[in-house]
This record gives structure tokens, C-alpha cells and sequence, in this order.
């Protein structure tokens, strides 16, 4: 990964972590929202992460031309909607995970109840931040964009993936993974809000439906590599650098592209994905540097 390109990312992940503060803050939550609540609510989101989904967004509005304002509110709803559903993720009830980002998962900061209702509030706020009038989106553009970003959170996207992920780790549905099985979950469950993330950036400048294909092929490959890198962190990775517990996937019998190809073969698939997500950028040129430099990023993942 270039160092212009660490930079690049550091520089959003502090604008990006800027707006979120603001967000979370006792006056704009409101003052009848319980201490607890607003406390477990910014633990969840304003405990690090690299904030990639954001930066996604605000390059592929840089891309195309839209207003970085709206693309802030946009990025900001996209995280919120991610860290509920770490939230709600490392629940015992889902994954059992006690470590997140180096620090306590939000359940066992508090306790599962609270950690349900801050994931519940979070999801919720993200709708709230795109519908203000300060975001300044552009009216023709909200209605079609809410729609997007909810099928992406929804049944049909990360939370269908997820439950696709459970159904394979405690009913053993289907009985033996396949190959097309793994494509859909990650798809779905990791993928989804990657892809909204790289349309969110030519819809919000009113852009072509070639481009917004363009991005849709962009963000499916980059989904997917995002996947297989995570994988490979979770056989590969150290606890300290990833920052939440690895090995669990051969512990719980996960299926993964590491799982049917293994590590090597889930190397060569990684690389292939990356050539295909530069390829969807290659009209653009140059200007599409850095989100070319972000497929490089999937290879060189640490956490």
C-alpha cells in the first residue's frame, strides 16, 4: 500500500471520525436519549476502525463530482449502519465475541440488552442523517438512494448475508459449502454496503447509468476481496494487529474461500478479484487512482 495512500485514508478516517463525534453528540442525539444509550452508541462507532466504507464513499463522490458535504452525511449513515451490525454481530447469540477494534465488544462493555438497543438506534440514525436537510442531498437523488442503502442493510443484502452465515454454522444449511454458497453470503453479508458504497458517489452527482454500473462492478469485485482478505487475516492474522479474535473460522467449521481453496488458492482468487475491480475503473484513468490504489489495499491488510 503507497504512503499517499495511507495518508489519504488517515485524512478521511479524521473527517470521517469528526462528523461521527458530531453526530453522537448529546445535542444532536437529544436531550431525553438515556446516558447509557448515547455511551453505548459511541462505543460502538467511535472506537477506531479504519473507516473504509466511508473513505469508499467520499472517493466515488470525488470521482464523479458530488457534493462532499452530502457525501459526508452519506459516508457517516453508511458507518453508523456498519457498527450496528458489529454490534448486533459479536452478540452471543450471533458470533460470541468479546474484542472489537482492540477493545470490548459493546455487549460486553455493557451488557446484550443495551448492546441490541444501541444497534437498534444506530440503524435508525443512519436514516436520519441522509433524510436532514443539512445534507444537503439533492431531493431526486434521497429518495432512490434511501432505497439503495436500505436493501443493502436489509433482508437482501448484509442482513440476508448473515443470516446465511448462521443458518451454515448452527443448522448446517447446506449440508457441504459450496463455491457459488460462499460468492452469495459474502455478497450479501460483506459485500453489499461495500457496492452502495462505490454507487453512492456517481448517484449523488446525478450521473450516468453506465457509471453507476461501472461503480456496481467496481464495488462487487472490491466486496469480494474485502471478503477473501478478511479470511485470510482470520488464518493468518495476529490478534494484536487485527484487533478481534482470529482462527475462528476452522474452529466453528466456517465456510470460506480459505476453507474450500485454501490459503494459496484463496491468494490467486484474491488476486484475480483485484484485476477485475481495476478493470471496471479503467475509463477513468488516473482519476480513479486512489480508489485503484484501495483493490491494492486488499492485499496488504494488517486489520
Amino acid at each position: 500500500m503507497s504512503t499517499q495512500f495511507e495518508t489519504q485514508l488517515m485524512a478521511a478516517r479524521v473527517d470521517v471520525e469528526a462528523a461521527l463525534g458530531a453526530y453522537l453528540g448529546p445535542v444532536a442525539l437529544g436531550g431525553r436519549v438515556p446516558a447509557r444509550l448515547r455511551a453505548a452508541m459511541q462505543h460502538a462507532v467511535l472506537g477506531g476502525g479504519k473507516r473504509f466504507r466511508p473513505f469508499l464513499v467520499l472517493e466515488s463522490a470525488r470521482l464523479f463530482g458530488a457534493s462532499q458535504r452530502a457525501a459526508m452525511a452519506v459516508a457517516a449513515a453508511l458507518e453508523c449502519i456498519h457498527c450496528y451490525s458489529l454490534a448486533h454481530d459479536d452478540l452471543p447469540a450471533m458470533d460470541n465475541d468479546v474484542l472489537r477494534r482492540g477493545q470490548p465488544t459493546v455487549w460486553a462493555a455493557f451488557d446484550e440488552w443495551t448492546a441490541i438497543l444501541a444497534g437498534d438506534s444506530l440503524l435508525t440514525l443512519a436514516f436520519e442523517i441522509i433524510a436532514a436537510p443539512s445534507a444537503d442531498i439533492p431531493a431526486e437523488v434521497l429518495g432512490p438512494l434511501t432505497v439503495a442503502l436500505a436493501r443493502a442493510a436489509g433482508a437482501d443484502g448484509m442482513v440476508g448475508g448473515q443470516v446465511y452465515d448462521l443458518a451454515a454454522d448452527r443448522l448446517r444449511e447446506p449440508k457441504s459449502a459450496s463455491l457459488e454458497h460462499v460468492r452469495q453470503l459474502q455478497a450479501m453479508k460483506t459485500g453489499a454496503l461495500i457496492r452502495f458504497a462505490c454507487v453512492a458517489g456517481p448517484m449523488l452527482a446525478r450521473s450516468s447509468v453506465d457509471d453507476v454500473a461501472r461503480m456496481q462492478r467496481y464495488g462487487d469485485a472490491l466486496g469480494f476481496a474485502f471478503q477473501i482478505s478478511d479470511d485470510l487475516l482470520d488464518v493468518t492474522g495476529d490478534v494484536a494487529a487485527v484487533g478481534k479474535a482470529v482462527a475462528k473460522d476452522a474452529v466453528q467449521g466456517k465456510a470460506t474461500l480459505v476453507s474450500l481453496h485454501g490459503v494459496e488458492g484463496a491468494r490467486r482468487v484474491l488476486q484475480e478479484t483485484q484485476a477485475s475491480a481495476v478493470d471496471a475503473l479503467s475509463i477513468y484513468g488516473e482519476r480513479a487512482r486512489t480508489l485503484i490504489d484501495a483493490v491494492e489495499f486488499m492485499g496488504s491488510r494488517q486489520s
